[in-house]
Protein backbone atom coordinates (compact mmCIF):
# COMPACT_ATOMS: atom_id res chain seq x y z
CA UNK A 1 0.00 0.00 0.00
CA UNK A 2 1.44 3.44 -0.75
CA UNK A 3 1.35 5.79 1.79
CA UNK A 4 2.23 9.60 2.21
CA UNK A 5 4.78 10.55 4.64
CA UNK A 6 6.39 13.50 5.85
CA UNK A 7 9.62 15.21 6.25
CA UNK A 8 11.34 18.29 7.50
CA UNK A 9 14.43 18.79 5.27
CA UNK A 10 16.86 21.96 5.47
CA UNK A 11 13.75 24.05 7.39
CA UNK A 12 11.07 22.94 5.15
CA UNK A 13 8.10 20.41 5.59
CA UNK A 14 7.52 18.21 2.16
CA UNK A 15 5.75 15.04 1.58
CA UNK A 16 6.17 12.19 -0.34
CA UNK A 17 4.48 8.93 -1.04
CA UNK A 18 6.37 5.12 -0.45
CA UNK A 19 4.73 1.80 -0.84
CA UNK A 20 5.12 0.48 2.86
CA UNK A 21 7.75 -1.83 1.48
CA UNK A 22 10.36 0.76 0.58
CA UNK A 23 9.92 2.68 3.42
CA UNK A 24 10.69 -0.42 5.79
CA UNK A 25 13.71 -0.63 4.10
CA UNK A 26 14.44 3.11 3.89
CA UNK A 27 14.52 2.84 7.83
CA UNK A 28 16.60 -0.79 7.97
CA UNK A 29 19.07 1.26 5.90
CA UNK A 30 19.45 4.35 7.93
CA UNK A 31 19.37 2.13 11.03
CA UNK A 32 22.02 0.11 9.39
CA UNK A 33 24.23 3.60 8.71
CA UNK A 34 23.89 4.88 12.17
CA UNK A 35 22.16 7.77 10.94
CA UNK A 36 18.64 9.13 11.55
CA UNK A 37 15.85 8.60 9.00
CA UNK A 38 15.34 12.46 8.48
CA UNK A 39 19.07 12.65 7.90
CA UNK A 40 18.97 9.95 5.23
CA UNK A 41 15.78 11.48 3.11
CA UNK A 42 17.84 14.98 2.86
CA UNK A 43 20.94 13.35 1.72
CA UNK A 44 18.93 11.37 -1.02
CA UNK A 45 16.86 14.87 -1.87
CA UNK A 46 20.50 16.83 -1.65
CA UNK A 47 21.76 13.91 -4.77
CA UNK A 48 19.01 13.75 -6.59
CA UNK A 49 18.33 15.53 -10.53
CA UNK A 50 17.05 18.75 -11.07
CA UNK A 51 12.91 18.36 -11.59
CA UNK A 52 13.29 14.27 -10.51
CA UNK A 53 10.42 13.22 -7.83
CA UNK A 54 11.87 12.95 -4.04
CA UNK A 55 9.69 9.16 -3.88
CA UNK A 56 11.53 8.33 -7.34
CA UNK A 57 15.07 9.27 -5.69
CA UNK A 58 13.72 7.49 -2.15
CA UNK A 59 13.01 4.04 -4.21
CA UNK A 60 15.73 4.11 -6.54
CA UNK A 61 18.19 5.09 -3.16
CA UNK A 62 16.47 1.52 -1.82
CA UNK A 63 17.08 -0.73 -4.72
CA UNK A 64 20.89 0.64 -5.29
CA UNK A 65 21.35 -0.30 -1.90
CA UNK A 66 20.24 -4.21 -2.76
CA UNK A 67 22.42 -3.99 -5.48
CA UNK A 68 25.50 -3.51 -4.15
CA UNK A 69 24.93 -5.88 -1.44
CA UNK A 70 25.26 -8.53 -3.80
Amino acid sequence: MIRKHSATLHGHRTSFSLEDEFWIELKAIAAARGVSLANLIAEIDDRRQPGSNLSSALRVHVLNSFRSSR
